[in-house]
């Protein structure tokens, strides 16, 4: 063992998408919420500190939501995204409300990270498999001419609502498995037998291989890419100031996508053939129920996580 991995989940934004978070509803039979099922299967993976990004004002009911479970057998520690968190050269534009992307909720951790770390959203689940996978890359990486870096896929087909459509990172891979281009999809779905995407909100749709590799936000970085990050963040306030001040957002996958091109980091593709599941769609809800009792009745998971 090199080092420690820290996991860092990505949750500012639920509460503005669920209307509060009292208002999560469970999806496991003892009342979990799916970022329940993330936090036991990185602790089972070997995880034991958790950074949490939260928007300030939600950070009594998540903590009332992860003390009393998850944050009795994990360290926990929470970080703020907000607007003013930006370097002291640029100043906020009036009217801007939303946040800057995930890009800048990572770096709204950054003075709690002092070891490699992955990164997740708080409202997928992504399958034991992925957190074994990133936390034994992590564990024994280490950085050379290029920082060493990973990233989970999932096969296209295993990453779909029946419900509607969703937004989805379909990712190229050299012949080494290691990641070279993500082309952002925003709407992808199921249409007439087969899988497309459209970009004139329906009008049209092309096909995508069922197999495809896609990426579901979950990453495995070194400790330093936060400096790159920091860079590659004030050449897009530069541009997003000027050109669309109330609205651009910095995404990881566009982070990466520009330190993989620069050669400055390696991303090895970690597959995962694990299922994802979440609550895109309110109709969503009773197959994610289904699924996850499925796994306890299988023994996957125990009928209640924390105890």
């Amino acid at each position: 063992m090199l080092k420690e991995p820290i996991l860092l989940i990505m949750a500012a934004g639920m509460g503005s998408r669920y209307g509060g978070l009292k208002q999560i509803d469970p999806v496991g039979s003892a009342g979990e919420l799916i970022i329940d099922f993330s936090l036991y299967d990185a602790m089972r993976a070997g995880f034991k500190k958790v950074i949490f990004i939260v928007k300030k004002e939600n950070e009594s009911d998540f903590r009332a939501l992860i003390d009393g479970g998850a944050g009795k057998f994990l360290e926990t520690e929470y970080a703020f995204q907000t607007l003013s968190d930006i370097p002291k050269e640029f100043s906020v534009p009036e009217g801007r409300v939303k946040p800057w992307g995930t890009c800048h909720a990572v770096l709204s951790a950054k003075h709690l990270i002092d070891s490699p770390f992955a990164v997740i959203n708080a409202d997928d689940f992504y399958g034991s498999d992925a957190f074994q996978k990133s936390y034994d890359f992590l564990a024994l990486s280490e950085d050379d001419a290029k920082l060493s870096c990973c990233m989970i896929g999932y096969k296209l087909e295993n990453t779909l609502t029946e419900h509607g459509h969703v937004a989805r990172g379909i990712c190229d891979v050299s012949g080494g498995g290691f990641l070279t281009g993500i082309v952002e999809r925003t709407r992808v779905m199921r249409s007439g037998g087969q899988i497309a995407f459209s970009e004139d909100e329906g009008n049209t749709w092309v096909e995508i291989k069922e197999n495809s590799l896609v990426s579901m936000n979950f990453w495995g970085f070194s400790k330093k890419i936060l400096s790159n990050f920091e860079e590659k963040f004030s050449i897009f306030l530069a541009n997003a100031i000027k050109n669309d001040p109330l609205k651009s957002e910095f995404y990881l996958p566009a982070a990466v996508g520009q330190l993989i091109n620069e050669g400055r980091a390696d991303f090895k593709v970690l597959m995962s053939n694990d299922r994802w599941h979440g609550v895109t769609y309110k109709d969503d809800k009773a197959a994610v129920v289904a699924a996850i009792q499925a796994m306890k009745n299988t023994g996957i998971y125990p009928g209640i996580l924390w105890k």
